[in-house]
């Protein structure tokens, strides 16, 4: 395996003086550990005069990194790519993938440099410069792109979607070409574990079945270990691994489709093993609500649509079902497994809308109301996220007299009948008082979400090395279901030039 790799570019690290305080943190390797046919090491390509353009000092925290870490020479200079700590394994991992629907062969981390972990969590610097996969790429990212994942990533994760989380980024001058000059920069993340699908459908191609095993088997040990230990006596954990990441995944594309977010390129090689959002390229939260709404402006034929969501994420756990296939050694416990989808996914769904529409739990007879809810917004192109706030705080008098809601509609008698039915099952429920549904509704519901424009207004002031604007949207985001009244106009209809922005897969 390690003989197809090709050799990355090199350089020595800039020389530095690491602060002493961070010189033995205790950094862990375990996907390293597996070899060289899951991974190639490499050396990070030094970016000149870096600075620091975001940081997570909450996730810090949580990660044990010294209180001073923000003013550390020594994790800039790492978080950027130009120390080596030690205690750390520099490394690559190789996986394949379906990208758009056809099969694009070995893949890889192109520009990803995993350090090893921090408390449970694996530390990658993605842009830190080419890799034995980078496939004639450059391995850098853009100030950008690193801005739009360090935002939306904490941000998804306020919101209680599960995601990989960014701790920071660091930017330098040094130019980056893509439709045109840009400077790079690292944005430095973290997820309990990086394996995709993709990194199954590799060794399974090749029918390398001994290291799709040790995958496997390091996945079940680590993150699964029910899969073994929990079950039933001669059961297969393979297909129980399948069962449960299936219903992982549709745990969170629900969550995702309850909160308008589009992911832009579900392709194999981009869904996380563990269920999370994983690789933020372009992705959108939605403003006029459009199910057909495409996000990303390379998807030409529509494929990933957010309507389309669902369904593509089915298809790719048949990609992952087909390359346990050698493992599980029963198609039908695989397909088994994999129908689990077709229950979990709209009892999941249904859960989320409850919540958004204030009921205690799912019910049958919430259905029509929302079905008749999203064939509204969707009629009338009214904001996602506004009409579920403002339907939050319409339904603590549930007064026919406020017209807040009502007002987002063309379709008046709609709305009306809307309203009239949102209310009668209310009444009909045993939800409890209108205190405790509107007290529901304002903690699912959120105010804020990452709009495009809002990222953009973030993306050109930091061009200037102005940083405020990220800084307040981060605190903003931090806590999207509070009010933050000096930021209301961040929670207001996106301005007319936001419909010109376009997002791609260049990043």
């Amino acid at each position: 395996m390690t003989e197809t790799f090709a050799h990355a570019p090199s350089a020595a690290p800039t020389p530095t003086a690491p602060d002493a305080a961070f010189t033995d943190l205790p950094w862990v390797q375990r996907f390293a550990a597996l070899g060289p046919d899951f991974v190639a090491t490499l050396s990070p390509s030094p970016l000149p005069a870096p600075y620091w353009v975001g940081r997570n000092n909450a996730l810090a925290f949580d990660m044990g990194l010294p209180e001073a870490w923000a003013s550390s020479d020594a994790l800039l200079q790492t978080f950027t790519g130009n120390h080596v700590p030690k205690g750390t394994a520099q490394t690559a991992s190789v996986y394949s993938g379906h990208q758009f629907g056809v099969w694009a062969g070995q893949l890889g981390d192109g520009r990803a440099c995993s350090l090893g972990e921090l408390a449970g969590l694996q530390v990658q610097l993605k842009g830190a410069g080419p890799t034995p996969f980078s496939r004639r790429g450059d391995g850098r990212a853009v100030l950008r792109s690193s801005i739009r994942e360090f935002l939306c990533s904490e941000a998804m994760h306020a919101l209680g979607v599960p995601t990989t989380r960014a701790l920071c980024v660091t930017g330098s001058d040094a130019p980056v070409w893509r439709e045109e000059r840009e400077t790079a920069a690292v944005v430095t993340r973290v997820a309990q574990s990086f394996v995709r699908f993709g990194h199954f459908e590799h060794f399974s191609h090749g029918q390398q079945h001994a290291q799709l095993k040790t995958l496997a088997d390091y996945v079940i040990a680590h993150f699964y270990p029910a899969c073994r230990h929990g079950a039933q006596e001669g059961a297969n954990p393979y297909a129980a691994l399948l069962a449960q990441v299936t219903q992982r995944t549709a745990e969170v594309v629900a969550h995702w489709q309850s909160v308008g977010f589009c992911h832009g390129v579900m392709n194999t090689d981009n869904m996380s093993i563990l269920g999370l959002t994983l690789d933020y390229g372009p992705f959108q939260f939605l403003d006029a609500y459009d199910p057909a709404h495409i996000c990303n402006h390379s998807d030409t034929q529509g494929r990933y649509a957010f309507y389309k969501q669902p369904n593509v994420a089915y298809w790719n756990l048949y990609c992952l079902g087909q390359a346990l296939l050698p493992l599980i050694d029963d198609q039908e416990q695989a397909i088994a497994a994999l129908e689990t989808f077709k229950t979990h996914y709209p009892q999941a769904l249904a859960a989320r809308f409850a919540a958004k529409l204030g009921f205690a739990q799912a019910h049958d007879t919430q259905k029509p109301l929302i079905e008749a809810a999203l064939k509204l917004l969707a009629q009338d192109r009214v904001d996602f996220t506004i009409f579920w706030r403002r339907l939050s705080h319409w339904a603590a008098a549930m007064d026919p007299a406020d017209t807040s809601v009502r007002d987002l509609f063309m379709d008046r008698a709609g709305a009306d009948a809307l309203l009239t039915l949102f209310r009668a099952l209310h009444e009909q429920s045993d939800g409890g008082s209108p205190a405790s549904v509107l007290a529901r509704m304002l903690r699912t519901n959120p105010k804020y979400v990452l709009r495009n424009h809002l990222g953009e207004l973030a993306i050109r002031a930091a061009k200037d090395k102005d940083f405020s604007v990220l800084q307040a949207l981060q605190t903003v985001l931090a806590q999207p279901f509070d009010e933050h009244p000096s930021h209301e106009a961040w929670a207001g209809f996106a301005p007319d030039w936001a419909a010109g922005i376009e997002i791609s897969c260049s990043s």
